[in-house]
């Protein structure tokens, strides 16, 4: 309690003399105001004791996770400048928030651009870290027609994104090393309680700008360099629209005006494109004839099926959800739903869909390398020929089936460890559930695979293999 009091009294003293040191009577009175303000100092106190732990843990490991820390502690320092100049700003148009927020928006970038390229041993480190600094997003919140949650919710949301790869952490390295564990404890406590709290005490509907202060411009276009019209500017999304989960009431652009928008970024129409020299043509090749063989004729056809696939889809049909061929993206989700429909997902690949929400039923079928986090299912969650996915389940569950799967990690919440899981012609099938206490770690199990038929008393008697382990 001691050590407490003396660090908050420590912080004060530093933050006077800051005070003191800049001073200036006639024009900095109202930054002197500012920095005393008791949200700000809050948010001091707020980045003092979680960003201080969990960078304590990432000094320990070292490497990316120490680098992506920092870029943390670097997001937050932005946002401390941000609730500053909100307090001397008034209320922005649209793009004018853009170039407001852009200082927090670029950290953003930063982290997400560690996680891109080849994947490393610490990928759910970086994933994590980058995911969660959506969070931050908050204080772009204007009003209820903004097209984002409260910020309270913002931040839980965001948090609920960031924590599935944090349980990939608390999971690996439970029993390797503490380090990480507590890195990845901490990073949690930083958003919920620490940052959600912070948000609910100080700002539970958004930013006070000023009504007084300066007017933030948006930044001028740049001058085209060549002649013609200069192309319009991109909309100002890029805070939380790139990053920020995509909600089924927000559809992604098709047809003619994802055209447009591709026009809009300025790039010549044969940007990207590789010029064809004359030893590439068909005509100057030796090794091309006018015959087909059997193996073009193979890989072909093979092109064609995968174009056949379709587009990707994520819409309501009648009274069920269906999203279907979507590669790569890790922001889908499901926010608008109730107890009537179902959710159908078909052909995904490296992908992360969140239903939010009660929903009667859960199909997920050929998908590959999936992530599905849900709330409450009414009657069973299916996982049919599928190869190497994960579902998270938040609330209750009463049936989960698991058909014909290659690798399933079923994490289950305390409200669904009543549920009968059924797995047939299925393989690594692993259980997570919550420990004891909130601290504890996971308790994973693995369901057999294995079992041994015996015929006894004029019948087969079953047990699952066991392993000794020697």
């Amino acid at each position: 309690m001691e050590e407490k009091l003396v660090e908050r009294l420590e912080s004060a003293v530093k933050r006077l003399e800051a005070i003191s040191v800049g001073f200036r009577p006639p024009e900095s009175g109202g930054d002197v105001a500012v920095a005393v303000d008791p949200s700000i100092v809050a948010f001091d106190d707020l980045v003092g004791e979680y960003i201080g732990r969990v960078s304590a843990a990432a000094e320990k490991i070292g490497g990316q996770v120490l680098d992506v820390t920092k870029v943390v502690a670097e997001a937050f320092d932005a946002q401390k400048q941000l609730l500053v100049n909100v307090k001397q700003t008034q209320k922005p148009d649209t793009a004018g928030l853009a170039e407001f927020l852009k200082p927090l928006n670029d950290v953003i970038v930063k982290a997400n651009k560690m996680t891109e390229g080849r994947r490393s041993d610490f990928f759910n480190h970086l994933k994590t870290a980058a995911d969660s600094l959506t969070a931050l997003a908050w204080i772009a919140f204007t009003g209820k027609d903004c097209g984002m949650s409260m910020p309270i919710a913002h931040v839980e949301e965001s948090w609920q994104m960031a924590e599935f790869y944090n349980n990939k952490v608390l999971v690996e390295y439970r029993n390797k090393d503490p380090n990480h564990v507590e890195w990845a404890k901490a990073l949690k406590e930083l958003y919920v309680p620490g940052l959600r709290d912070y948000v609910k005490s100080h700002y539970p509907l958004g930013p006070v700008w000023s009504a007084t202060g300066k007017i933030t411009v948006s930044a001028p276009a740049k001058a085209p360099t060549s002649k013609g019209p200069a192309p319009p500017p991109p909309p100002p999304a890029s805070l939380f629209s790139s990053e920020s989960p995509q909600s089924s009431s927000s559809r992604p652009k098709v047809g003619m005006a994802a055209v447009f928008q591709e026009i809009n970024t300025g790039k010549p129409a044969t940007a990207g494109l590789r010029k064809v020299t004359d030893d590439m043509k068909t005509k100057n090749r030796a090794d091309r004839t006018g015959i087909v063989g059997a193996a073009e004729k193979e890989t072909g056809t093979s092109s064609r099926s995968f174009s056949k696939a379709g587009p990707p889809k994520l819409e309501l049909q009648v009274r069920k959800w269906v999203v279907e061929n979507q590669i790569g993206r890790k922001n889908l989700m499901i926010d608008d739903c109730d107890a009537k429909q179902s959710v159908y997902v078909f052909g995904c690949k490296d992908s992360v869909l969140q239903i939010k929400g009660k929903v009667n039923n859960i199909t997920v079928d050929k998908c590959t390398k999936m992530g599905i986090v849900f709330t409450d299912v009414v009657a069973a969650c299916e996982i049919v020929n599928c190869n190497g996915v994960e579902v998270q389940c938040q609330g209750s569950a009463p049936t989960i089936s698991v058909d014909n799967t290659s690798g399933c990690q079923l994490y289950l919440s305390k409200e669904s460890l009543e549920a009968s899981i059924t797995t047939a012609k299925s393989s690594e099938i692993n259980v997570l559930v919550p420990g004891a206490g909130p601290d504890d770690d996971w308790g994973e199990h693995a369901l057999p695979q294995q079992f041994v038929h015996v015929y006894k008393d004029g019948q087969f008697e079953t047990t699952p293999v066991s392993h000794s382990g020697g």
